[in-house]
C-alpha cells in the first residue's frame, strides 16, 4: 500500500468520511473500464476487477497491479503480494499487455517505496488487507460464478457494477460496509444513492443484472451517455483548468516583470533625485566659494589701490594720466590672470582628488556618508562653527583646522549674507569639517612607550586610563590593584628605559574604572571588582571617601563636569547610583533589569545621565525624573560596553557586536530611537572591554586585533589605526601576538594625542599626524 501520493484503490474506497465527487468517481471508473476493455479485446477474462488490483496516484490516475490476496502480513504490502500464488495465476492467465502493466507498476512500486521510506518509518497502522480481501472476494463474485459456472466477460461487467457502487456509496464503518454489500447482492441500493445519484444508481443496477445476457458489453459501457457526457465535461473541465493554469502562469510572469519595472523605476527615480541633489549642492558650493573669493579679492584690491595711490603721489603730474590709464589697463588684466588661476586650481584639485589614495580607496563609503548627511533633515544637522573655534585641533607642527580658516573667511561677510549662506549651506560645514579632518591625517605616531618595572607580572591588564583636567598627568589602573599616575610630558621628553609613576596607590581589589575630577585636580575616583567606589587624593596617595552600597562589581564611574561633587557608578547588580562625594553616600538610584556596564554625564549638564546595559540598549535619563528613561537607544545586538558624549546631544556607544553607533538625541520624537546616525565598523570587539574615548569629533577605540582604531564622527570607516606589537626580549624583533587586545584608550583633552594600553600592560602615547 502507498501512503503518500500513491494509494491502493481499496484503501482509498474504505477511507471514512470520503467525499464523493461525480467527476472524480466517473474518471476512476472510466480508467478501469479502459483496462478491462484492453483485456477483453484480446479475449482475456479479468478475474481480478477488484479494488485491491488497482492503485490510484495523487492525480487520480488508476493503474492495474497484481493482487495481494495471498499476503501473510495482513497489510497492503505490494512486495509480499507479488510472491503469492494468485499473482502467479494472474501472470499465467493475463495477456502480455497486462503483464507489462503489472511489471511497470512493480518497478514503480519499488521506487515509490524507496522514496517513502521515511514515511513508512512513522509506523502508520497497517491497512487490514488480508481480512478485506476475503470479504472482497465474495462481494465481487457474480451470481453465475456463485452457482458454479466459469467466469466470463459478463462476470467482469458484474464486478464493474460492484466497483461503481463502491465509488458512489462510501461508508463510515466496516460493519456498515458489510451490511451494504450484502444488500447489494439482492440489488437493494441505499436510499441516499438513489436520491443523490439516480443515474449512477440506474446504471449500477444495469451492470448488476442477475442475467449475464442482460448486462451490457464493455464497448456499450464505454459508449454509454453515462460515461460519454461526463467525459466530455471532464475534458472541458480539464481544458478550462489548463487554460486557467496558463493564464496564471502569464499573470505570474506579468507580475514578475511589473515588479522588476517598479524596482528599476524606483532606482531610476532615486538616481535622478541623487543627481538633482548633486547639481544643487555643486551650485551651492560654487556660490559659497564665489562669495569667499569675492570677499578675499575685495580686500586684496583695496590694499593694492592704496599702494598705487601712494606711488602716484610721488610721480610727476605729466606722468599721472598715463599711469592712471596704464593702471586701469592693468586692473583689467588681473581678471584674466584670475581666470587662468581658477583653471589651474580646478586641474590641481582634480589631480589632487585622484592622487589621494585614502579618498579613492574609501570613495564608496564617503559617498554613502555624504548622501546620508544630505538626506538628513537640515534641522538635525547642527552648525559646527562654534565647536570648531573652541576646539580647533592643532598638531605638534602647528597645523590648524581647515574649517577654522574657512570660518574666519566667512566672518568678513555682511550679517544678511551670513544668514543666507548659513541657511542654504547648513550641510557643508559638518561634512567639509569631517572630510578635511579625515584626509588631513595620515597615521598614528608613537611619541612614547611607557615601560614599567613590573611588565613581567602576568596580571598586568590595564582596565582604565584617565587624564587630569589640564592633560598634565594620566592615571592607569587595572587587575594589578594599583592606580599609577604618570606625568605625560616627562615621559614624552625623557627617553628612559623604565618609566616610574609619580604616584602609586594600592587598592584591596582589582580595579575596573577610574575617572579624574574635572575641577579638583588631585581627585581621582575608582571602582573595583568588589563593588566599592573610592575617591582618592592623588597628591597624598590616600583614600578620601569610600562608598560600599553596590552589591556586585562596579564596571564604570564618571564625574560630572558641571558639578564636581557629583559622581555616578554602574554595577553588575543592575543599578546606577549617584553619589555626593561630600556626603559619602548615594543620593539617588536607578534600578534596571540587566547589568550596567558604563555610565556617562553630558559635558554641559549634571541633570542628565546616559548608561549602557547588558540588555543591548543605551538609556538616557533626566535625573529629575529617574522613574522612566527620557530616551532609549535600540540598535546593538550585544552588550553595550561604553557610552560617551560627543557633544550635548550626540552620543557614541560601543558594543561587543563589533560596532560603534552614533546617536542624535535631538531626533528623539518618542522615547525610543532605533536608527543611529552612523554605525562604525572596522575594528573587532566580540568579547572584551576595549576602551572608548572621544575628542573634537574623533572617536578612539580598541580592537581585539591589538590595534588602536580612530574614527571620525562624520564617516563610518576607520581614519587611522595603530597595531601594538610585542618585542621579543631576546632578539628585539617585534612579534604579533593574536591573544592580546587593546584594553583602554583616552584622549589628552581636545588635542591630537592619546594614551592607549593593551592586555599585557603595555602603554603607549600616540599622536595623529
Amino acid at each position: 500500500m502507498r501512503w503518500g501520493g500513491d494509494v491502493s484503490l481499496r484503501h482509498w474506497l474504505d477511507k471514512p468520511e470520503r467525499p464523493v465527487e461525480e467527476f472524480e468517481c466517473l474518471h476512476i471508473f472510466s480508467q478501469i473500464v479502459d483496462i478491462v476493455n484492453i483485456a477483453h479485446s484480446q479475449g482475456i477474462v479479468v478475474n481480478n476487477v477488484r479494488p485491491s488490483c488497482f492503485y490510484m496516484s495523487s492525480f487520480n490516475h488508476v493503474s492495474f497491479i497484481e493482487s495481494a490476496s495471498g499476503s501473510d502480513s495482513g497489510s497492503d504490502s505490494l512486495e509480499d503480494g507479488l510472491n503469492d500464488n494468485q499473482g502467479l495465476e494472474l501472470r499465467d492467465s493475463c495477456s502480455p499487455l497486462l503483464l507489462a502493466i503489472s511489471q511497470q507498476q512493480k518497478s514503480a512500486g519499488g521506487k515509490d517505496n524507496d522514496r517513502n521510506v521515511g514515511e513508512g518509518e512513522r509506523k502508520q497502522p497497517p491497512f487490514p488487507m488480508k481480512e478485506v480481501l476475503l470479504m472482497e472476494t465474495g462481494w465481487y463474485t457474480s451470481p453465475e460464478e456463485a452457482a458454479g459456472s466459469t467466469s466470463s466477460i459478463a462476470s467482469d461487467i458484474y464486478r464493474l457494477g460492484v466497483l461503481l457502487f463502491e465509488l458512489f456509496c462510501p461508508v463510515s464503518s466496516r460493519e456498515e460496509k458489510s451490511r451494504t454489500m450484502s444488500s447489494l447482492r439482492h440489488r437493494v441500493l441505499p436510499p441516499q444513492l438513489l436520491l443523490r445519484w439516480p443515474k449512477a444508481a440506474s446504471y449500477c443496477l444495469w451492470l448488476l443484472h442477475p442475467e449475464p445476457s442482460s448486462r451490457p458489453s464493455v464497448s456499450d459501457v464505454l459508449q454509454s451517455e453515462f460515461l460519454v457526457e461526463p467525459k466530455d465535461k471532464l475534458e472541458e473541465r480539464e481544458a478550462a483548468i489548463q487554460l486557467r493554469e496558463r493564464i496564471e502562469e502569464q499573470d505570474l510572469l506579468l507580475e514578475f516583470l511589473l515588479l522588476i519595472q517598479q524596482r528599476e523605476q524606483e532606482a531610476a527615480d532615486k538616481l535622478q533625485d541623487t543627481v538633482s541633489l548633486l547639481c544643487s549642492d555643486i551650485e551651492e558650493v560654487m556660490k559659497h566659494q564665489s562669495v569667499q573669493g569675492n570677499n578675499g579679492s575685495t580686500a586684496a584690491e583695496k590694499g593694492k589701490e592704496d599702494l598705487m595711490s601712494s606711488e602716484l603721489l610721488l610721480m610727476n603730474p605729466s606722468q599721472t594720466d598715463d599711469c592712471l590709464g596704464l593702471g586701469s589697463r592693468k586692473r583689467c588684466r588681473p581678471g584674466c590672470q584670475t581666470q587662468n588661476a581658477e583653471e589651474f586650481d580646478d586641474n590641481a584639485q582634480g589631480s589632487l582628488l585622484f592622487k589621494n589614495s585614502r579618498l579613492m580607496k574609501n570613495f564608496k563609503k564617503l559617498e554613502a556618508a555624504y548622501l546620508l548627511t544630505r538626506c538628513r533633515p537640515v534641522a538635525t544637522v547642527r552648525p559646527l562653527g562654534r565647536s570648531v573655534s573652541r576646539h580647533s585641533p592643532v598638531s605638534s607642527d602647528g597645523r590648524g583646522s581647515v574649517v577654522a580658516s574657512e570660518r574666519s573667511s566667512i566672518s568678513g561677510l555682511q550679517p544678511r549674507a551670513q544668514h543666507v549662506v548659513a541657511r542654504q549651506t547648513g550641510w557643508i560645514s559638518p561634512f567639509l569639517e569631517g572630510l578635511c579632518k579625515y584626509l588631513s591625517l595620515s597615521k598614528l605616531k608613537v611619541k612614547a612607550d611607557v615601560k614599567q618595572g613590573d611588565l613581567l607580572n602576568s596580571s598586568n591588564l590595564v582596565c582604565s586610563l584617565s587624564f587630569d583636567r589640564d592633560g598634565e598627568f594620566f592615571a592607569a589602573a587595572g587587575v594589578n590593584k594599583k592606580i599609577k599616575v604618570f606625568e605625560c610630558d616627562a615621559i614624552i621628553n625623557k627617553n628612559r628605559d623604565i618609566q616610574y609613576p609619580v604616584v602609586e596607590m594600592a587598592s584591596r581589589s582589582k580595579l575596573s574604572s577610574i575617572c579624574w575630577n574635572s575641577y579638583i585636580k588631585s581627585q581621582i575616583a575608582s571602582s573595583n571588582f568588589e563593588g566599592v567606589v573610592q575617591v582618592w587624593d592623588a597628591s597624598r596617595g590616600q583614600v578620601v571617601t569610600e562608598m560600599r552600597e553596590h552589591e556586585k562589581r562596579v564596571w564604570s564611574i564618571d564625574f560630572s563636569s558641571v558639578d564636581p561633587t557629583l559622581l555616578a557608578s554602574g554595577s553588575d547588580d543592575g543599578s546606577v547610583k549617584l553619589w555626593s562625594i561630600n556626603q559619602g553616600v548615594s543620593i539617588g538610584t536607578i534600578k534596571t533589569k540587566a547589568n550596567v556596564c558604563c555610565v556617562q554625564f553630558p559635558l554641559d549638564s549634571s541633570r542628565s545621565l546616559a548608561f549602557g546595559s547588558a540588555d543591548h540598549r543605551v538609556y538616557y535619563y533626566d535625573l529629575r525624573n529617574s522613574r522612566v528613561p527620557l530616551c532609549t537607544l535600540v540598535g546593538h545586538s550585544k552588550t553595550v560596553s561604553y557610552v560617551k558624549f560627543v557633544d550635548s546631544t550626540t552620543i557614541v556607544s560601543a558594543s561587543t557586536d563589533n560596532t560603534l553607533k552614533l546617536w542624535d538625541l535631538s531626533a528623539c520624537a518618542s522615547r525610543v530611537i532605533d536608527a543611529p546616525l552612523h554605525s562604525f565598523t572596522g575594528h573587532m570587539n566580540v568579547k572584551n572591554f576595549v576602551g572608548l574615548s572621544v575628542a573634537d569629533g574623533y572617536i578612539a577605540t580598541g580592537s581585539e586585533t591589538n590595534e588602536v582604531v580612530i574614527y571620525h564622527k562624520a564617516f563610518p570607516m576607520p581614519a587611522l589605526s595603530y597595531k601594538f606589537n610585542t618585542t621579543d626580549p631576546v632578539s628585539g624583533h617585534e612579534m604579533d601576538d593574536t591573544s592580546q587586545f587593546i584594553s583602554s584608550v583616552c584622549w589628552r583633552g581636545q588635542s591630537s594625542t592619546l594614551v592607549a594600553a593593551n592586555s599585557t600592560g603595555n602603554i603607549k602615547i600616540l599622536e595623529m599626524v
